[in-house]
């Protein structure tokens, strides 16, 4: 019978108090107990009517040759009578059984009393029989909890082999530095750089004392650490230019007192700029141990220099020194350019901007870690000394020049005092000096217009010269080594394929050759800039986000709480680093905003791309720790918080051994627990415990691999056991984490039960027994071509194998230039020739669906075609699901998830429920309001009818037949022989058993002539999992029912939830 599914809702029926069923009540008292207690009323499972909506009127349709069938029924009004000599009652407890499908059964049929709530309105809570009623043995009580024989004791495991890291061997000779060389003398020359002696003068001018202070101050601080990635790389490369920019303006400035330009200044620039940055290049090119030497050397210079300065600073200044601003120490010019006097488009933040790349060079040590004999002390130890150093050069620098230096001159020994001149508070005119003309006309000379103060302030001009070329180049020559080291790092780790080209290092000292030539463009690309107050703007802005970064990234590893993430800096607080991280972000909008966003649209634009495509890399990030620790909270706050059937989904353990050895039981599951449910790839491990547990250890992160590739969102666990069902055992006990534990057991269909072993029959029903003892739900898969292909997986890595030793040795023949020798290499090329091996079979996915079709022999082509059926988009089509017993609704739940899939969307739910022929109306209307209540939407209502009529004789000879060789027969035997063979043979199914449950077995035949007459052509069948009670129902009898009722059908899912609800119509 069926029923159309229509968006409109049911109107209220006429409650109906007809039983659905015969209910017979039985009261029974164990024989040693008291009288029960007359007030304690036990569980009463009584069919109670619906009141639910219906607009639409049902037609009944009769299938050919069934109407005196449903006569029958209508003139009774009752099922048939059964023939079993079955009784009705517990002789042990107090039980009450429904007479469901005409045989006496705790087993309760679906109805909504079983979902409502305590206390509701609509109508009474009734409890459904429990998973232990319907399961356990008959003649006693049994506790729920496993004996000290059941449990898993946790031995001492053998421990894992640790996993080592391969790590690349240093090639013999590798240039290795100290903390000295390696770090303080490259952060001193990258600190000390071009904005020392060219721009720090004009910085004072701008800013005044105070503020270079204020400036030094904030930009010197304790950042340092490694790669942060491509913007980092290209900021070291645009250094490179602006420390040959800096170093060019100087040799022009040389070249214009000597009135020996060669085109212009800028041209002049570019030209210097160009040679210059090919020669370092060249130093580069040439090894780190030749650099280090160089950057000695210009270190010596430097030095000399700023002594060269200081010294000059106490040597009484001439009159030509005068006239260009130079007074030695005066208290009046110190507290003239105490404060800032910005010029027009200038202010704090754009001085600060072109001041800050001198900042940049307390990364340089960093910048080279790979290079360091011990970065871990050598990196914090030199760069602090290098700030240390460096900041106490800067500030007496800035005070210096700014206690004898005016800010405008003339350079005219004639603008002296006249008699009588008002100086207006000036230091200039305090001293004998008007130049106050500079405030109208632009000037040459003082710290504001002559970039080259320095130089005239020393005691030895040419000294300076050499100090700006030492500084200039060595910077320059420092970030030309860190900027394709940095880059290397970066396509090493093989985040950006397409840049895996320039990986690839030369030499002794994997030299990153290709680096420096990218290096080289970029640098040349900002040299024709020529303008050193354009180029260090840009750098401040890269250089700034990739600070942000690195604060960043201590405070998020602090923040994680990794136990791996020890800060060995004594003073280190990671408050200080978010807010060196957000200040850091703050100063680069105030500095350029649209430079700002630009620069995070690039960065966030590249961390999509990272996350998109998810590279193979596993660096132990913070981001890790913060997500195991964020997931530690969420587990142990799910903890705090009681189960609720709203939130219930289905958490399953898949009995697959290795993942992609049944792909498809693995594929059906994933179906309905991806992005919902928990599901947890089982296998267990047989045999001796020592070899059993190094097999388990070296396939685990393979196979947990395996289901990362393939995008199955799984996990794997293995157990090492002595039999198959103590592993199970352990897993459904142990697996899980608080509330994310498996509540459902996925296992495939035995397929070769009527030829395996005893004992292999006893493990896979035992599982069965455990799973309901452990209230887990049980999910049984059946496919016609079964689900194990390791045989197929066996002989594709043969033939892998065999096609890689046959291009083997066909490169040996190749090489082989010697005619002695090579016929027997030959004739085994001719043998492995003769195997008839074709291109080698390509991998994609590691799926199994590539494996092309080879001789019939070999394997089974139906078997792979088999295991790749769940992968497919499923057409349009049906699921049909047979809810025969209320299971608390898991039976109806999983195909209602499947339908929300991509590949099973197109297919429609029928949904099969057993009812009275007098009542077929009645059952649809209370079905579709339960359904609709659950809004839950199908295709059609079938209401069976006649599922308790006997089977015809041809499918009940079918199941004799199959069970015949199982069978004891004791019955034709005398009682002697008839109690020994019981004893020989305790695992047959007697005459008794089989007569006892006569009417079960003619169930689940009849049940597949059903199946077969209805659910033929359905895409996938969810069908209620008979319970075998145990102690009642032999280990041979039960396969044999789930064999005749699955027979010849579509994939079947066979279903028993644990009898606790899964599905609720509240809110």
């Amino acid at each position: 019978m069926s029923l159309n599914n229509s968006s409109s809702a049911f109107l209220d029926a006429v409650p109906s108090h007809t039983n659905r069923f015969q209910v017979n009540v039985i009261n029974e008292s164990h024989e040693s107990s008291a009288a029960a207690d007359d007030s304690a009323a036990p569980p009463h499972y009584e069919e109670t009517s619906f009141g639910d909506e219906a607009q639409n009127r049902f037609r009944i349709s009769f299938r050919p040759g069934t109407q005196e069938c449903y006569d029958n029924f209508l003139q009774n009004a009752e099922t048939a009578k059964t023939d079993a000599s079955f009784h009705a009652y517990d002789t042990h407890t107090n039980t009450y059984y429904l007479q469901t499908f005409g045989h006496n059964t705790v087993d309760a049929v679906p109805k909504i009393d079983y979902y409502r709530n305590t206390g509701s309105l609509s109508g009474p809570k009734v409890n459904r029989p429990s998973l232990l009623e319907i399961h356990e043995q008959l003649a006693k009580n049994v506790a729920v909890a496993p004996g000290p024989g059941d449990r898993v004791a946790n031995g001492d495991g053998m421990p894992g082999e640790e996993q080592t890291e391969n790590k690349e061997e240093d090639k013999g000779g590798a240039v290795k530095f100290g903390w000295v060389k390696g770090v303080l003398v490259r952060c001193m020359l990258n600190i000390w750089g071009v904005m020392l002696f060219i721009r720090l003068s004009w910085i004072v001018g701008e800013a005044g004392i105070g503020g270079a202070y204020y400036l030094i101050s904030r930009s010197l601080g304790p950042e340092f650490g490694g790669s942060i990635g491509l913007i980092f790389a290209f900021a070291n490369a645009v250094a490179v230019a602006m420390y040959v920019v800096g170093f060019a303006e100087t040799v022009v400035d040389l070249l214009k007192e000597s009135d020996s330009m060669m085109v212009d200044p800028i041209n002049d620039i570019r030209i210097i700029g160009s040679i210059t940055v090919v020669i370092l290049l060249g130093i580069s090119v040439a090894g780190m141990e030749w650099e280090a030497k160089a950057q000695v050397i210009l270190l010596i210079i430097l030095l000399i220099a700023i002594a060269n300065f200081f010294i000059g600073t106490v040597i009484p200044s001439n009159n030509e020194k005068k006239s260009r601003g130079f007074f030695n120490y005066q208290a009046s010019i110190f507290a003239e350019n105490f404060g800032p006097s910005f010029t027009k488009g200038e202010g704090f933040f754009s001085v600060f901007a072109i001041f800050f790349p001198a900042a940049t060079g307390i990364l340089a040590g960093a910048n080279i870690s790979g290079d360091l004999e011990d970065p871990q002390d050598a990196i914090p130890r030199g760069t602090m000394l290098a700030i240390l150093i460096t900041t106490i050069a800067y500030i007496g620098v800035a005070i210096c020049v700014g206690a004898c230096v005016v800010r405008d001159a003339t350079g005219s020994m004639n603008d002296t005092i006249v008699s009588g001149m008002n100086c207006n508070g000036s230091a200039a005119c305090a001293l004998g000096y008007d130049f106050s003309r500079c405030r109208h006309e632009p000037c040459q000379y003082g710290l504001m217009n002559n970039f080259q103060v320095m130089s005239m302030v020393s005691g030895f001009g040419p000294l300076i010269t050499a100090g700006i070329f030492s500084a200039t180049l060595s910077s320059a020559l420092a970030s030309l080594v860190s900027a394709p080291k940095v880059f290397q790092a970066l396509c090493k780790d093989n985040i950006y394929k397409a840049l895996q080209f320039f990986a690839k290092g030369y030499g002794k000292n994997n030299e990153p050759l290709r680096g420096y030539i990218l290096t080289f463009v970029i640098a040349m690309a900002f040299i024709l800039i020529a303008e050193l107050n354009t180029i260090a703007p840009i750098i401040s802005n890269f250089f700034l986000a990739s600070y942000a970064l690195i604060n960043f990234s201590c405070f998020h590893a602090s923040y994680a709480k990794s136990p791996g993430w020890r800060p060995a800096y004594g003073i280190y607080n990671m408050w200080v680093s978010l807010f060196g991280a957000i200040l850091c972000c703050a100063v680069m909008f105030v500095i350029n905003w649209w430079a700002a966003v630009i620069t995070y649209v690039i960065e966030f634009f590249l961390y999509i791309y990272v996350t998109y495509k998810k590279p193979d890399v596993n660096w132990g990030s913070s981001t890790q720790a913060l997500s195991y620790v964020s997931a530690l909270d969420n587990a142990l706050e799910l903890t705090t918080v009681e189960d609720h059937v709203k939130n219930f989904r289905p958490q399953c353990i898949v009995l697959t051994g290795g993942p992609m050895t049944r792909p498809a039981l693995l594929d059906i599951t994933h179906a309905f627990t991806k992005n919902s449910g928990l599901c947890i790839c089982c296998e267990v491990f047989v045999g001796p415990r020592k070899l059993c547990v190094k097999e388990m250890n070296s396939g685990m992160a393979k196979k947990q691999a395996w289901l990362i590739k393939n995008k199955i969102k799984a996990f794997y666990a293995a157990v090492a056991a002595d039999c198959f069902r103590d592993g199970v055992r352990s897993l459904l006990q142990a697996s899980g984490l608080g509330r994310m534990k498996p509540n459902t057991l996925v296992i495939g269909y035995k397929k070769n039960w009527r030829k395996a072993p005893l004992t292999e029959i006893e493990n896979y029903l035992g599982i069965i027994h455990d799973a309901f003892d452990f209230e887990i739900g049980v999910v049984i898969v059946r496919i016609s071509q079964g689900f194990d292909i390791s045989q197929v997986l066996q002989v594709q890595d043969e033939l892998e194998k065999l096609e890689q030793e046959r291009l083997a040795l066909e490169a040996t023949i190749k090489d082989n230039e010697c005619e002695e020798g090579s016929g027997g290499i030959r004739g085994l090329f001719k043998k492995a020739g003769k195997l008839n091996i074709t291109k080698p079979i390509p991998k994609k996915d590691s799926s199994i669906n590539t494996i092309q079709s080879m001789h019939v022999g070999e394997f089974n082509q139906k078997l792979v075609e088999a295991s790749t059926q769940f992968k497919k988009k499923q057409g349009k089509g049906t699921i049909d699901v047979w809810w025969l017993f209320d299971d608390g609704g898991l039976t109806l739940l999983i195909p209602y998830i499947l339908t929300l899939r991509k590949k099973w969307k197109d297919c429609k739910l029928r949904i099969y429920v057993g009812g009275k022929i007098n009542r077929i109306e009645e059952e649809k209307i209370a079905m579709a309001s339960l359904l609709s209540k659950f809004r839950i939407k199908f295709a059609d209502i079938h209401i069976i009818g006649d599922i308790n009529i006997k089977p015809n004789k041809e499918s009940w000879k079918v199941f004799e037949e199959m069970i015949e060789p199982y069978r004891l027969h004791e019955s034709c035997k005398d009682l002697t022989t008839a109690e020994k063979l019981k004893r020989e043979n305790p695992w047959k199914i007697t005459d008794a058993e089989l007569e006892t449950v006569k009417e079960k077995s003619y169930r689940q035949v009849r049940l597949n002539e059903l199946l077969q007459e209805h659910s033929r052509a359905a895409n996938l069948i969810v069908l209620s999992l008979p319970v075998a009670r145990k102690g009642s129902i032999s280990d041979w009898l039960y396969m044999a029912w789930l064999e005749i009722l699955t027979k010849n059908l579509p994939p079947v899912l066979l279903v028993r939830g644990n009898h606790k609800n899964v599905l609720t119509f509240y809110s």
